[in-house]
């Protein structure tokens, strides 16, 4: 699930190698239990649910019956405000206004997202997730947080295609720790269809765990990309793509990239 955030932001090391998961067991003992007991759940995930979907959607109910705010990756309630906080600040501050349309992929259950609700338009504000547990929790968000008459749409989705979407829609489009928890087919699913939606001026922020060593995954949960990967699977999708320097001053350990269907500025 997204992680805690690394302030400084660190590049991420080989987590796959042995070398790494003995030397971090070395030094973290105490987690090596959580961690044995987390790969045994997740291999009998996988054995049951052996397509990425039906494997995350189990996860995630798992998760969620525990704790919804712990299964978006918030170690505590402040932890869950402040990562919201930070999504919706950086949008913003790049010219998110009340009249924009937004697209919210993996809205979770609504850590960011309730904010975004409040500040735009009436049904100004779509939100999907592959999971019907997280938005379960994301509609008892909307009630505490009486944003009910927003009128925002919580959608379930099985696909990143967007094929229920209309053409050049979205002025913002947002994936907040989604592409972390995604193999590469995913978001290339998700690139090519991203396009279509979003209008001519419009961008997709989302941002994605990075390394510029060995690209690597660890539990088929947490995927590890560098940045010309994804820079240049936009491309291939004739989109515009840039790295947000501004974002890696932030306190999260994901990286972002902005990608549009027109130039964006340097």
């Amino acid at each position: 699930m997204p992680k805690e955030a690394d302030s400084p932001k660190k590049l991420r090391s080989n987590r796959a190698a042995l070398t790494h998961k003995v030397g971090y067991a070395l030094r973290h003992p105490e987690r090596v239990g959580p961690y044995v007991r987390r790969a045994g759940r997740d291999a009998w995930l996988r054995l049951r649910h052996p397509d990425h979907i039906g494997y995350y959607r189990a996860v995630m109910a798992h998760d969620t019956r525990r704790d919804p705010e712990a299964a978006v990756g918030s170690r505590s309630h402040d932890r869950w405000l402040a990562l919201g906080r930070m999504q919706f600040d950086y949008l913003l501050e790049h010219g998110l206004r009340p009249e924009h349309r937004m697209l919210d992929i993996g809205c979770g259950n609504l850590r960011g997202g309730w904010r975004f609700i409040d500040h735009l338009d009436t049904g100004h504000y779509y939100g999907i997730d592959i999971s019907p547990d997280i938005l379960i929790a994301a509609k008892r968000t909307l009630t505490r947080r009486g944003l009910q008459a927003k009128l925002p749409h919580l959608t379930l989705t099985g696909d990143l295609r967007l094929d229920f979407l209309p053409d050049d829609h979205f002025d913002v489009v947002h994936a907040h720790s989604v592409f972390s928890h995604s193999p590469l087919s995913v978001i290339d699913e998700c690139l090519a269809h991203v396009g279509r939606v979003m209008t001519d001026t419009g961008f997709f922020d989302f941002t994605f765990d990075r390394t510029e060593g060995t690209e690597h995954q660890v539990l088929r949960e947490d995927f590890y990309y560098r940045t010309d990967t994804l820079l240049t699977l936009a491309a291939q999708h004739r989109l515009h793509a840039r790295f947000m320097e501004d974002w890696e001053k932030r306190p999260h350990g994901q990286s972002k990239i902005r990608v549009s269907r027109s130039p964006l500025p340097s």
